[in-house]
């Protein structure tokens, strides 16, 4: 059995839930579930017809702020995340990058249930040509120290009241803070 199949069930499930719980968005659970159950390995980024990504709604401890990252490759503001490479647990893959993107210590990821789902074109830069990203979000949370360390991917990050975000002209962005808002 590979291993793309070996995740079907747990990754499966949180799928079934999430659109048990966003039926209105139905229609992009479809297409996670489509890649979910494709031959090809989904969880490879070399797969440039699409892969799965996980990234992290890093929220501080008392709930109210979000840290975004200044992507350097994408000059955007966006959630700390990347290339799941391989790993099938993208909880844990949520977790890893918010570690590696932020330099917090004693981060904690809620990976029972996914957060946010998120399909989005990633351009052509430099040998590698424009492909999709299949975005799985789990929410993160922050510990009691909040100074963070810019990694090389970024240009900066900011803790952001998610207030303020769900207001950001950027879909994504405006809808993890209304969802968060909205569980509050």
């Amino acid at each position: 059995m590979s291993q793309a199949i070996q995740a079907i069930p747990l990754l499966g499930a949180q799928l079934a839930d999430y659109r048990r719980r966003w039926p209105s968005e139905a229609p992009t659970v479809q297409a996670f579930e489509d890649l979910l159950h494709d031959s090809e390995d989904p969880f490879l980024r070399e797969r440039l017809s699409g892969h799965f990504t996980a990234s992290a709604w890093l929220v501080s401890a008392d709930g109210v702020r979000a840290l975004l990252t200044h992507h350097r490759k994408l000059e955007r503001w966006l959630q700390p995340g990347g290339h799941a490479d391989g790993d099938r647990d993208t909880a844990h893959v949520a977790l890893k990058e918010a570690r590696e993107e932020s330099g917090l210590h004693g981060l904690q990821v809620q990976a029972d249930s996914i957060f946010d789902l998120d399909r989005h074109w990633i351009p052509a830069w430099r040998e590698v040509p424009g492909h999709w990203h299949y975005d799985l979000r789990y929410v993160v949370h922050a510990g009691s120290d909040e100074c963070f360390v810019v990694s090389e991917e970024s240009i900066a990050l900011a803790w952001r009241p998610i207030h303020q975000l769900a207001l950001d002209p950027d879909p994504s962005i405006s809808r993890m803070a209304s969802k968060w808002l909205a569980k509050a």
